[in-house]
């Protein structure tokens, strides 16, 4: 979990890999109307995350072997509502710095993610360090240190 441009996708392929799960990316379940509205720099609201939250519960709950899940999981009240879907569920929050981000998410290619909104997602995160499970890992480390860091987290409970 983290801010546009921390390596969700990138870092949550690679724990998935190594740990022999499927993956579910997050911002595959997005609407539409959703999509547009980032495309078009907009930030999305508590109530167009309702849906997309409650969809990526369905996809914890369905996947009770276990799932490496990409998800911003801004707010507390977002990993709350996931928390009930999948009880015992895990956060890694990949941390970035505004600038970082900002410069990552500017040069992706085809995703759909306004680089406008980088400031926003900042604006919005509620971070989660100090939560139960939560494991607060650098966004800038090599993936490979990433991906290892994690899995030895996941091992050690």
């Amino acid at each position: 979990m983290g801010v546009a441009g921390c390596g969700k996708s990138t870092v949550g392929a690679a724990v998935a890999r190594a740990e022999h799960l499927p993956l579910v990316e997050g911002d595959d379940f997005h609407s539409a109307a959703s999509r547009a509205k980032m495309a078009g720099g907009v930030p999305l609201t508590d109530g167009d995350r309702a849906d997309w939250l409650r969809v990526l519960g369905e996809q914890l709950a369905a996947h009770g072997e276990g799932v490496v899940l990409t998800c911003s999981a801004l707010k507390r009240a977002y990993r709350e509502q996931l928390r009930a879907a999948a009880p015992g569920l895990r956060f890694v929050f990949l941390e970035i710095g505004r600038e970082d981000a900002q410069k990552r998410v500017s040069t992706r290619g085809a995703h759909f993610f306004s680089a406008a909104l980088v400031d926003s997602q900042f604006a919005t995160l509620e971070s989660p360090v100090g939560e139960p499970l939560v494991l607060a890992v650098d966004a800038l480390a090599p993936l490979a240190e990433l991906q290892q860091q994690v899995s030895a987290w996941l091992h050690a409970a």
